[in-house]
């Protein structure tokens, strides 16, 4: 069962109001068995969950790997057959580096890495965001303060944001893994929530934490 943005109309904008309302929970949840659990908390079941919540009743795929081929404007994401093993890949970089990279670095990879894999049919970028911002609340081991949170702030600020990915993804073509102009937005996204600085003026979110649009 599912409504499309074609037929469903202020139907399918309610769903996906209620959808982010309910990954939003959800996440909370997660950040608190974080905190509990440590590292071994990060992996793919969590980020299915995630993605689940993110798009029911809008797509019939969510919380599962594309199986087939997802196009986008100036990135041509992996074939799906290579998905679950950079999938695999990625939750071991994340793992592995828990204790090495600081909340920002691991925060801009999963930001980053899962826009670039694109491991969902629909709503990798809601995904990606609240994964992100998973990292940036665990890693510092409670949940900042601040009524915009970061996933809603770069909803608000999606320049940086899309200058950032375009930075790490030609990193990445020349074989480096860094991400400088993603760590910088995000210090500063996550300053601006502290000090509940207001969300640039586009208009009022109509659901607290992530986007209700119906892009990635």
């Amino acid at each position: 069962m599912f409504v499309s943005e074609e037929d469903g109309g202020c139907l399918y904008d309610r769903v996906q109001e209620r959808n982010l309302a309910r990954q939003y929970d959800l996440l909370i949840d997660c950040i608190q068995i974080g905190i509990d659990q440590g590292v071994r908390a990060f992996d793919k079941y969590m980020l299915w969950s995630l993605n689940a919540a993110a798009v029911s009743n809008i797509s019939q795929f969510g919380g599962r790997f594309r199986e087939e081929p997802i196009y986008l404007e100036g990135h041509i994401p992996p074939h799906f057959s290579q998905v679950p093993h950079l999938m695999d890949q990625f939750v071991c970089t994340v793992q592995e580096n828990w204790h090495i990279w600081s909340e920002y670095v691991l925060a801009s990879y999963v930001l980053w890495r899962l826009n670039w894999i694109h491991p969902f049919i629909e709503g990798n970028g809601r995904t990606a965001r609240a994964a992100c911002y998973y990292i940036l609340c665990v890693k510092n081991k409670g949940l900042p303060g601040g009524r915009v949170i970061v996933p809603e702030r770069i909803r608000y600020e999606r320049g940086p944001y899309y200058e950032a990915l375009a930075e790490a993804d030609r990193a990445w073509s020349n074989g480096e893994l860094k991400f400088p102009k993603m760590e910088a937005y995000l210090v500063r996204l996550l300053d601006e929530q502290i000090l509940d600085y207001p969300a640039p003026e586009n208009g009022e979110s109509k659901t607290p934490p992530f986007e209700p649009s119906n892009q990635n």
